[in-house]
Parts: structure tokens; C-alpha cells; sequence
């Protein structure tokens, strides 16, 4: 019988509150694996277990597909290793009866191997140094026939095989792979992401939502300037993002007056903040509806001109909630490296532009003053912003 183990990351640190945790991360979990499939199929039927900072999940069937489970598993937040395993009777022999056999898809072309055991269960007669040496060399005995037999390697193996002694059963596992850590979504309240289209919005997202933080996202549209390609593109991200962060409202606000305004009643330079001046207080404006904790962007000091740390004091001050900034400290490499890491890379990069980029100035302020930022802002309509709101869309992904 092949089971998941889900292995407990940071939660398992969390002392009288780690139910709650284990609790939200097991619904996570539960809905991951309900979503249906491409064809509309669903994935099955799971039984859950808890045990030593472990979640253990069952199908109810084998037929169903391990390596999509396998692949939803890795994207929940809160665990921090994924193994799928071979659950065997207590019994040395039987361990060794079954589960050399079990390895052979794994170790087939495989150079090198090692055994790492751990016996939590200590009436077990072998300990683990004793369960390595001997496992391992049941393993190589088994191979020696082939052409190209693996050999040990106590340090840099291909295989690292896993053999755990729990509570009821041993578990056998060829490949243990890295969760995607962090808490898990729900814990660390509600907040609500400027989602542009671009590289970095998406990663910001992906980062807040692994320290717990349940998502929405705000997409500002600038039609005839934006196409309908670009909204199709940001519906693209949310169904990726939806992946890590569950379920996602999704709301469009067509900023097209308030742009107009601000082109046609200040100085060019200032045009982008005022803009992000903008869609801050559209965003406060529907976080007091909503009741978020928080708004979250993408940006990255020094990265663009509205990204100054002079600017963003200026947009700051248009928003009555904390402004979290994930990416802020890192460069495009990185941000890019995660990007690619959460699948948004190749969506965000497509080329279809986001209302940032309609009336671009020449030259941008790179260190304006909020006095003069608020003079300006006296010039143009503050009602155009809430009429903005008031005609929002949603979509839910």
C-alpha cells in the first residue's frame, strides 16, 4: 500500500497553537486534491492521518494518479517534505521481502545509493545505524547481478533511500521531495494584491500567501489604451496563483478617466505618481468594504522611477493600511528565478501591457517632495477614483 506523508515544516514549531495550523493546512489540503482535473474528472477519495508531525494520505483507490497528487501536494504551504511511500509490515524480513522490489524503479540507472533510516519506534530490534547497514547492503546484494550495479555513497548519492519505523507500520521512500514550507494560507488573516501582469506582482503574491496570508487580487485596466489580451493575461496568473493560494476574487477597475485626468491636469514628470497615488486609494477604498489587513505590491527599491524610495513615501501616504512589500530588497534576478520556480514567468512575460505603461513620461520624477505631490493632486478629480470603484468587476478563480 503506497501512501503520502506529509511532513510538517515550520508549524511543527508552532508549541500550543500547533492545531490550529495542523487544522487549517489538513483543509488545504483537502481542497487541493478535490479541484478537478483538466477533463473534469476528480483525483478520488483520500483518508487522513496524523502522527508525529505527519500527515498521512491514503488513496482510496490505485488507480488514482500518484504523480498529480505528488504535484498538488508540493504546492501547499505548510509542508515541508512530500514522500510517497511504501507502508510495510514491522517485520524486518518483509521489509526486505517487499521493499527491495519496490526500489527498483528508482534506483534503474542510478550510480549510487545511500540508506538513511530513523526508528521512532524503539521496541523495533534493530536500531537505525543497524537498519541502514544492513538494508543497504540487501539492496546492493539484490543488484549485483546487473550490468552496471549500483554502488554507496555515503555522501553524494543519486538515490537517497528512506526508511522511517513509525507507530503502526515501516515506511519506504526513494525519493523525498521539498515542500513548499512556510504556513499555511488562512492563518495570518486577508489581504489584497495589486496585481499588474508583470514579473514581480505574482511573486509578491506567492511569497505572502506562504506566511499565511489569504489573497485577493486588484487589476487596473485602461481600455481603449489595454487590451482584452491583458486582462486574459492576469486571468492566466490568477488560475496559476490559485494553485498556491486557493481560492482568488479577482477584481478589474478601469482606471482610464482618472489617467486621462491626470495627463491632462499634471506636469508630465509627476504622472506616475499621482497614478500609483490612485490606484493606493482605490485599493483602500475597496479594502474598507472587505475588511483586508493589508495591501501588497510588487515592488522593488530603485527598481522603476516609481520605486524610489522618495516615491514611495508619496504613495505611502495615499493609503490608510500597511503597504507589504515581499520583493522589495531583492533584484530581478531573483524575483525572476522565482517566477520561473512558480510557473508565472512565462504567463507574466507574454506581451500584451498593463495600464502602468499608458502615458509613461519621458522623465520621471525619481525623488518627489508629498508637499508637491499633494499641491498637484489638488488639480484633479478625486471623485473619478470612487466612480472607478463603484463600477469594479470580480471573477473568482
Amino acid at each position: 500500500m503506497e501512501v503520502f506523508m506529509a511532513k510538517y515544516g515550520e508549524i511543527a514549531l508552532k508549541g500550543n497553537n500547533k492545531r490550529f495550523f495542523e487544522e487549517r493546512m489538513v483543509k488545504n489540503i483537502k481542497r487541493r486534491l478535490a479541484a478537478p482535473l483538466s477533463n473534469g474528472a476528480i483525483l478520488g477519495e483520500f483518508t487522513y492521518e496524523r502522527a508525529q508531525s505527519t500527515l498521512y494520505i491514503t488513496p482510496r483507490s490505485a488507480d488514482t494518479d500518484f504523480n498529480e497528487i505528488e504535484r498538488r501536494l508540493l504546492t501547499v504551504f505548510g509542508i515541508g517534505a512530500v514522500q510517497r511511500s511504501l507502508a510495510l509490515p514491522k517485520d524486518y524480513a518483509e521489509i526486505v521481502r517487499l521493499g527491495v522490489p519496490y526500489l527498483e524503479k528508482a534506483l534503474r540507472g542510478a550510480k549510487t545509493f545511500k540508506v538513511e533510516a530513523k526508528r521512532a519506534d524503539k521496541t523495533f530490534p534493530m536500531n537505525s545505524m543497524e537498519l541502514m547497514r544492513e538494508f543497504g547492503g540487501e539492496i546492493w546484494e539484490a543488484y549485483q547481478n546487473r550490468d552496471r550495479p549500483p554502488e554507496v555513497d555515503l555522501h553524494n548519492p543519486d538515490v537517497t533511500v528512506y526508511l522511517e519505523i513509525r507507530d503502526t507500520h515501516a515506511y519506504l521512500c526513494p525519493n523525498r521531495l521539498q515542500g513548499a514550507g512556510g504556513i499555511p494560507v488562512g492563518m495570518s488573516g486577508k489581504a489584497l494584491v495589486l496585481l499588474s501582469g508583470g514579473i514581480d506582482s505574482p511573486v509578491a503574491a506567492y511569497m505572502m500567501a506562504k506566511r499565511g496570508m489569504s489573497l485577493d487580487m486588484l487589476h487596473f485596466q485602461s481600455p481603449p489604451y489595454t487590451s482584452e489580451r491583458a486582462l486574459m493575461k492576469v486571468e492566466s496568473l490568477c488560475e496559476k496563483l490559485a494553485e498556491y493560494c486557493g481560492e482568488i476574487n479577482l477584481f478589474c477597475v478601469n482606471l482610464t478617466e482618472a489617467q486621462e485626468d491626470i495627463r491632462d491636469n499634471a506636469p508630465e514628470e509627476y504622472m506616475t505618481v499621482l497614478l500609483r497615488r490612485a490606484m493606493f486609494k482605490a485599493a483602500a477604498s475597496l479594502c474598507g468594504h472587505r475588511h483586508y489587513c493589508a495591501i501588497i505590491t510588487g515592488e522593488s527599491v530603485g527598481q522603476v522611477a516609481s520605486q524610489t524610495p522618495a516615491a514611495i513615501i508619496c504613495t505611502d501616504d495615499a493609503s490608510p493600511l500597511p503597504v507589504y512589500r515581499p520583493v522589495i530588497g531583492m533584484d530581478k534576478i531573483e524575483i525572476t528565478a522565482t517566477a520561473r520556480k512558480i510557473g508565472t514567468f512565462d504567463i507574466s512575460t507574454l506581451p500584451y501591457e498593463d495600464c502602468c505603461t499608458v502615458f509613461t513620461p519621458r522623465r520621471p520624477k525619481l525623488k518627489p517632495f508629498l508637499s508637491d505631490v499633494l499641491k498637484l493632486e489638488t488639480r484633479l478629480n478625486s471623485s473619478l477614483i470612487q466612480k472607478a470603484v463603484e463600477n469594479i468587476t470580480v471573477k473568482t478563480f
